[in-house]
């Protein structure tokens, strides 16, 4: 996507026009879970992701992974935010094109409206565990916050969908609630313990797997506990 008119916003609340013809997915019931848990919830969604300081873990995934050297995937990138961050800490390396996918619409309209002033940043509708691209199509991907939300089948499925798309030598950059959570991490690590959603992210769930779908190797890179959302860690695969 290569626009040129006002300077971009990732975190801008201001929604933009969405063509009617892509809101009508199965109706109201999706295929997939919807960037704020609930279309009339989207909105609010990046106030949300403000006040739980997913900023600031963006930040630190992108400082981890270092500078790109070409094209980069993001798999669920929800409203942008993200996407967006990347290209405006990059926007020296034309190069360094990233595509962000996510397969609700309404979401990646506003991603769309985010970007508008950037270049070598595009958005498109696709399912994690059916990527639209040949092989070895990038020298990295990234995913923040949306292993959690797979089923395991489905988990297992966008795995090896990644490692497909991943030239040899490329980089998978994670970051997922999980990894060694205990209950002296506090309230809300206690509560994560018992979600299902977050059982496979849980100890070395995350790295096995990736490993498990063909990765080389899964490095640990960064863990913390983030308030009002409980640890967080960042995971490195190669393939």
């Amino acid at each position: 996507m290569s626009k040129t008119s006002s300077k971009a916003n990732p975190e801008s609340d201001r929604a933009p026009e969405v063509d009617p013809s892509i809101v009508s997915v199965m109706g109201n019931q999706h295929d997939y879970l919807p960037a704020a848990g609930n279309d009339r919830m989207l909105p609010c969604y990046d106030l949300l992701s403000r006040v739980l300081g997913t900023p600031k873990v963006h930040r630190r995934l992108l400082d981890l992974a270092g500078t790109p050297t070409g094209p980069t995937l993001e798999i669920g990138c929800g409203t942008g935010n993200l996407t967006v961050m990347a290209r405006q800490m990059y926007p020296e390396l034309p190069a360094a094109d990233i595509v962000g996918t996510d397969p609700d619409p309404l979401a990646l309209a506003r991603a769309e409206h985010k970007a508008i002033g950037l270049t070598g940043i595009r958005f498109e509708r696709a399912y994690a565990q059916a990527l639209p691209y040949p092989d070895g199509s990038f020298d990295r991907a990234r995913s923040a916050y949306m292993l959690l939300h797979l089923d395991s089948e489905v988990r297992k499925q966008a795995a090896a969908e990644v490692h497909r798309v991943l030239r040899p030598g490329g980089t998978f950059f994670v970051v997922d609630v999980g990894g060694r959570i205990t209950p002296s991490d506090g309230f809300t690590a206690r509560r994560m313990l018992r979600s299902h959603h977050v059982a496979g992210n849980l100890g070395d769930g995350i790295p096995q797997l990736l490993t498990g779908a063909g990765f080389a190797r899964c490095e640990e890179l960064h863990s913390e506990i983030v308030p009002l959302v409980g640890r967080v860690t960042y995971y490195a695969a190669d393939r």
